[in-house]
Order: structure tokens, then sequence, then C-alpha cells
């Protein structure tokens, strides 16, 4: 049986793919190891944080699913950064670890053109250089027109704990034990990362007088756009912060060498994520710190195990047990289950272009860990890009890519292509240049268009967005047409919320630039019949107008740079005066633009200027 587009590995990057080119109306099929642990939350017990919940509502504006899933298998919410500015504010959700896989894995078998197969993907049948389909371990051959690699962290996985190295993925799956080899021998560039996990413990056992307890927000929040999802938002799960001391720091400086990652083991080559490092990464790195966060996070309402957020590890067994044991509140907590850490195969991103669809083999699209990145968020958004990019080549169309100035997951992308990974790559606001354009509350005006135009957008969604920016234009009218002049009323009003008298006439526009005014004050002199996400989006756009129209131009001078396009036959050996360094790093990047060129670690702007007057000489250089 032939497909059109086959889906291997039912992780986060998995489902997204697979939903997105089945709602595209192209046969699909997904296959995973076990089918039981699709949409599998190996790790943390959350969706969305900083820059990371952002993603989420990008990934539901473009038609994706995770948002959709968290917001009806959240156990807590909150919206992070909230007292600061709309460019760093995000949401995160503890999410219940039944709950959220059991929702994904009915969507994904109620969806029409999909199919589900349980199975392990050995190698790939190449003609051409064309991905023509997969071959499975018991030597069944698929055929389709597309594959999109999700293999997350299950290539060649190695399972660390102490001085032990067992090669199994997470939950002691079996892992794949020969892709990785054979897309080496393809030509592909294969890398090794380090990714881990903490202990869980049994809640009954901890002394939460210890510690201090952390609230989700009392008002309704949703990663979804469209529906609202009802949600008890007085009965969430709440979590719990406690700190490590001075005794665990002894601890692991006694018994360091027993750690996997530092000593433990000795033919370690990978590198783990820089910023989620283990307990022992961040006392040995950050030694001038006496106390390091540790946060107790619910896993399931269906069952007592606590995540500790924090306490990443790969100590052996007992010293583990001692490390949660001198935590204050922990002092008797059972563990449930131990730490550990896990190395895995990847392909190194540099290989991808700005589709996802891999540069060696046509029709082979990757997206995930096997990328280098970490993350349920970073998987998801890729596989959903790499799900509607497979189906509009299917389709004869042009791709779908996201600028940094549009979407983090253009920033991410742009990221993995350009520069590579050294690391497990993790999205962080940081990042992104243009991140006050990038804000939680306007991810579907920027993305939602997008997603009806590819498809993912029912008519009656795209309506009700239409119907939103009508609204937010119909209330900018109304602040730019309405005038308040200095009444006894109005003044002793603005005096009353800490603000300034009027001595002239000021339209409520420019009154709202004042930041102690919010529109809600209005209310007491004009009816404003708008819903609060249209207030909210107005008001941003208003008080930052200056800054927004700054990184807007920012932005021109960035897409006149990304406008100069670099051929692909371009052959940087001929390119005189080059540095070395530059011509590498030029020839396997192989930037498309001038602006991706700028943006590759090792190319610096004498290089540009080089590369930008050969270019300008066209024909002449030949």
């Amino acid at each position: 049986m032939k497909y059109e587009i086959i889906v291997v590995g039912g992780g986060h990057a998995g489902c997204e793919a697979a939903l997105a080119s089945s709602r595209k109306n192209h046969k699909t099929l997904l296959i995973t190891s076990n089918i039981n642990n699709i949409a599998d939350m190996a790790c943390n017990p959350s969706i969305g944080g900083s820059a990371k919940g952002v993603v989420v509502r990008e990934i539901d504006a473009l038609g994706g699913e995770m948002g959709k899933v968290s917001d009806r298998s959240q156990i807590q919410i909150k919206k992070l950064n909230s007292r600061k500015g709309p460019a760093v504010q995000a949401l995160r959700a503890q999410i219940d670890k039944i709950v959220y896989p059991k929702i994904m894995i009915e969507t994904l078998k109620n969806q029409i053109n999909l199919e589900i197969l349980e199975g392990m993907v050995e190698d790939l049948i190449i003609e051409n250089n064309i991905v023509k389909g997969v071959i499975l371990q018991d030597k069944r051959v698929i055929k389709s027109d597309c594959v999109i690699l999700t293999t997350g962290t299950y290539l060649k996985s190695d399972v660390l704990i102490g001085s032990t190295r067992t090669r199994k993925g997470p939950h002691d799956e079996k892992p794949s034990l020969y892709l990785s080899d054979n897309l080496k021998k393809i030509g592909f560039k294969i890398i090794r990362l380090k990714t881990g996990t903490p202990p869980r413990i049994d809640k009954k056992t901890i002394d939460f007088t210890k510690t201090r307890i952390e609230k989700g927000d009392d008002i309704h929040l949703n990663f979804n756009h469209d529906y609202y999802y009802d949600y008890d938002s007085k009965n969430q799960e709440p979590c719990y912060l406690t700190y490590t001391n001075s005794k665990l720091h002894e601890i692991i400086h006694e018994n360091l060498n027993k750690s996997s990652m530092y000593g433990g083991l000795k033919d370690i080559t990978s590198v783990g994520p820089r910023y989620c490092p283990s307990i022992e990464d961040k006392v040995v790195r950050f030694s001038d710190k006496d106390r390091h966060q540790i946060f107790l996070e619910p896993e399931s309402r269906y069952y007592d195990d606590i995540y500790i957020q924090g306490l990443s590890t790969s100590m052996p067994h007992d010293i583990q047990t001692r490390l949660v044991h001198s935590i204050e509140g922990l002092e008797n907590a059972k563990i449930l289950k131990y730490a550990y850490a896990i190395e895995y195969d990847a392909i190194n991103p540099t290989q991808i272009k700005q589709n996802l669809e891999t540069k060696l083999i046509e029709n082979l699209y990757t997206a995930g860990q096997i990328n280098g990145t970490s993350g349920y968020e970073e998987a998801a958004c890729q596989g959903l890009l790499a799900g509607i990019n497979a189906s509009l080549k299917l389709e004869g169309k042009e791709p779908l890519i996201l600028k940094r100035n549009e979407a983090y997951i253009g920033v991410l992308i742009d990221d993995l292509i350009i520069k590579g990974v050294t690391d497990p790559y993790r999205l962080l606001t940081s990042r992104a240049e243009y991140r006050l354009l990038l804000r939680h509350d306007n991810a579907d005006i920027r993305l939602r268009q997008k997603g009806y135009e590819v498809g993912l957008i029912s008519e009656e969604i795209y309506s009700k967005f239409q119907d939103k920016l009508k609204k937010i234009k119909q209330l900018l009218e109304i602040l730019k047409n309405t005038k308040l002049t200095p009444t006894e009323e109005i003044n002793e009003y603005l005096v009353s919320i800490n603000s300034a008298i009027l001595k002239d006439g000021i339209t409520m526009y420019d009154l709202l630039k004042r930041p102690e005014i919010k529109i809600s004050n209005f209310k007491k002199f004009i009816e404003l019949p708008f819903e609060p996400e249209i207030i909210e989006q107005v008001e941003i756009n208003i008080k930052y107008e200056g800054y927004i129209n700054k990184a807007n131009k920012d932005v021109e001078k960035m897409l006149k740079l990304e406008e100069k396009k670099i051929p692909d036959t371009i052959d940087y050996d001929k390119i005189h005066n080059l540095a070395n360094e530059a011509t590498q790093k030029l020839k396997e990047v192989r930037p498309t633009s001038i602006g991706q060129a700028l943006r590759i670690s090792g190319v610096n702007p004498a290089d540009i200027s080089i590369l930008m007057i050969y270019l300008k000489k066209g024909d002449k250089n030949e």
C-alpha cells in the first residue's frame, strides 16, 4: 500500500505533522514504536513558559493541535511576567500526563485520511536522491511520496545512570538501532546529544509546611484562540517551591566522579542542554550560588507522582536518594522513579532547508529533537511546519516560510539551519530580536491568515478572526475620535487614579499613552462594549506605539537583506579574498540570502561585503 506522506514517530512533532497533512487531505501514515506512547510527556509535566508559551499560541493560530489539547488537560495555568512588558509575557500550564496523551490519541484516531501503524522504521527507500518510502524492522516496505522523520530521543539512545550505560529509550522502550546509521550512510552528519530528567517522588511523603505554595492565576486563561475551555480556576493543582542547600552541594562535590557526566562514564561525547542543566552542572558552574530553586510539580490528578523540577541528574540511585532527602521538605520523601540522562543521535540541522526538507534527499523532512532541539513546544511547531510544507510540495505550491519578524517558530527554524547546534536548542525570548512584535497577545493577528491560506483554519474560525480585526479597528477609531476636555469631573477622576489633570482637550488615544491610564478608565465616560482581548490588543499597540514603529523599521532593513538572494549554484571557492572560515561555513550552510549569510557564525561583515560585490558582478564572474 502507498501513502502520500509517512510520519515516523508519534511524539509532539509527529502528532502535529500527521494531523496537518491529513487535514490537508493527504493520505497519511503515522508509524510509532508504541501506540500507547503517542504524545507522551517523558520529561516535565508542563507546556509553555517563557517564549515557549508564545510558540504554543502560534501553533494554534496556524491550525495546530497542541494549544487545544493543553487547555483541555491543564491542571494549573498562569501568565508569566504579567508585571513586565508584553514582549516577555507567556502562558505556562501544568499538564495532566494521563489526560494529554489520551486526548491526542483520540484526536489522531478520529482524523480522516490518517492511519496509525505500530512498528520501527529501520531504513529509507531512496531513488535518485528522492525518498520513496520506508523499510520497517520486520522488513516490510511501505511506499510514500514524502517522509517526515520525528524520531525524538530514540535514535541509538542510551540511558545513563552513574557508571551504567543501557541501550534503551525513555520508559525502557526499545530504541531505534539502525536508522541513524543508515542516515549517515546517505551522507547526513550525525551528532550526539544528551538530555535528562529528575526523580519523581510520592506526594504523600512531602512536608509541604517547609515549602512555599505556587498557585495558578485566578483568571481564565487559554492557549487556544477560538474556544473557551472552561475550568474551575479555584480548583487548580498547586506547585510548591523549595531550594537546594549547602548539604546537597556538599553531597554532589563528594560524589561528582559517580555522575555519568563527570567521570562515571568515560566514553561520553554528547553535550547536554545549556539552559536546562543537571543539578551537578548547576552546582559546579554556579559555585557562587548558595542555593538553587526546586519546584515540586504534580504530574496528574490521577496519581501522586511529583516531578522535582530543577533536580535533573545522572547520579547513581543511592546518591539520588541522599540528594532528595537533603532538601527541605523532602527529608522523608519516597522516590517513585529515579532520574537518568539519555544520549541519542540527531542530525546537524544545517543540512535542512527553511521548509524543513533535507538538502541531501528530496521529499524527506525532519522535525523535533532529530534536528537538535529540546522541548515539547519546539518539537510540535517543527512538526506542524513539516506537515504543512510536505503537503504544499505535493500540491505544487510554495512552502510556508516564517520570517524572524513573523513568529518565534521562524526564529527557531532560522537559528537551526543557519547556526546549527552544539547542545539541545531551547527557544528563549533573547533569541528573538523582534520580540516586541512576537507577542503572546497577537499570535493570531500575525499568523491566522497564513493558517487559513494553507487550509488548516476553517471558514467559521476565519470569520471570527475577521470579526476580531474589525472590532480592533472600531475601538481604535473610537479612541482617536473621542476627545476629553478638562472638565471638573474628568480632572477629579484623573487625580483619583494618580494621573495629571488636563489643561487642554486630548483624545482618548493620546491619553492612553500615559502609563497609568487604561482603557477601562474610560468606561466611566463612554460605553466601550468590547471583549477583553480586543481591549488588550489595542492598549498594547497604543502604549508601545513608538517601540513597535522602531522595531518595524529594523524589520524593513532586515527584509531588504533577505531580498538579496544568493543563487543555489554559487561556487564559494571562486570568490577571492573570502576568509577560509567564511568559505567553509558558507559552503556548509548554503544560505539563500545575504540576510541569512550575515547570521552565520564565522562570517564577518568584511566577508559579506566581498560576497555582495561578487554577486553584483553577476555574469562577469564567469
